[in-house]
């Protein structure tokens, strides 16, 4: 009988706040003039705080066709963003900046979404060692951490010296699928000398780059190092984790000035790597058997800074400069 109280409590609450929630925004507009929309786009300045208030406002309407406009295709944003400035009742004449703002906004709604399609596409997909695009990209990969050391064959022991279990990688992107294989290639590729840094300072933690009065001042003497590729792929399934729970809307809304790309995910799974490497120094681990707990710690670490609606993670991929007149 308490139980039933309670929730019959919590239903009146919800639908009194729901009421009267309502009731405040009908006077706001009343004595504003302006939708809340409107209001959102005048007094917010782009990025994730704008585009986050945007969202909520269209999913939370009471009218379908403005919670309908956060899933319209790309190609239709442009007709949707006048289907609410007629709904609204906003002569776009007068307010020729709001529907660039909302326009904004929507590319960068509906491109988070169609990210996260893509990115689960990709986690989908197994590797094929019959494929030759997949067998390239690997042989990439190895070429890029290690162009000074040819690979013997194609299944070789040598896999092990970046970071994979056995002498055949295939196995190790079943959980990832080509997720893992795309981004460990995109940090080798495209950011070269800190791959490779950090793939030497997985091997070999003692010698790392770190001047010796660093190390001895971090007592990091006893560093355990970490399977390269392995953890890349770990990293993938937590940036796959923070993308789909919404966590990482904060970054992107702050980083990509329109929708945010594949490109973007992979640039702050390149950031995400760094990042971890230097936690897991500055953790210290007995033992590699410790790796789960500091990863949690460090995803947690991660989803605190995303709580703040000015965050961006990776400052050297920031926005285009138009962000800021949109």
């Amino acid at each position: 009988a308490s139980s039933f109280a309670r929730m019959f409590v919590q239903v009146c609450l919800y639908f009194y706040c729901k009421c009267l929630w309502r009731c405040l925004k009908f006077v706001v507009r009343k004595l504003t003039g302006q939708c809340e929309l409107q209001r959102i786009c005048y007094n917010t300045k782009p990025g994730a705080a704008r585009t986050m208030k945007i969202e909520a406002s269209l999913k939370g309407s009471k009218s379908k066709r403005l919670q309908t406009s956060v899933n319209v295709h790309p190609d239709a944003i442009e007709k949707t963003i006048d289907d609410i400035m007629e709904l609204k009742r906003i002569n776009p004449d007068i307010n020729p900046q709001l529907g660039v703002s909302l326009q904004a906004c929507l590319l960068q709604i509906v491109g988070y979404r169609n990210l996260i399609a893509e990115v689960e596409k990709l986690r989908r997909e197994p590797y094929d060692s019959e494929n030759p695009q997949h067998e390239e990209m690997l042989l990439k990969l190895w070429k890029c951490l290690k162009p000074n050391s040819p690979l013997k064959a194609r299944i070789s022991k040598q896999w092990c010296e970046i970071g994979f279990q056995g002498d055949d990688p295939k196995t190790d992107f079943r959980g990832m699928g080509l997720l893992g294989l795309y981004n460990l290639v995109y940090f080798a590729e495209w950011d070269t000398e800190t791959a490779q840094r950090v793939l030497t300072d997985s091997l070999h933690p003692k010698y790392s780059q770190l001047s010796k009065a660093e190390w001895e001042k971090k007592k990091f003497d006893k560093a355990i190092g970490y399977s390269f590729a392995i953890v890349g792929i770990n990293i993938t399934d937590l940036a796959y984790n923070l993308l789909v729970s919404g966590a990482l809307k904060t970054h992107f809304y702050n980083v990509a000035p329109e929708a945010p790309t594949l490109t973007h995910f992979q640039q702050t799974f390149c950031y995400l790597m760094h990042e971890f490497h230097k936690f897991w120094i500055d953790e210290d681990p007995l033992d590699i058997m410790e790796f789960n707990r500091v990863r949690e710690k460090f995803y947690k670490r991660i989803l605190r800074q995303l709580q703040n609606p000015e965050m961006a993670l990776c400052p050297h991929f920031a926005a285009s400069e138009s962000l800021i007149n949109m």
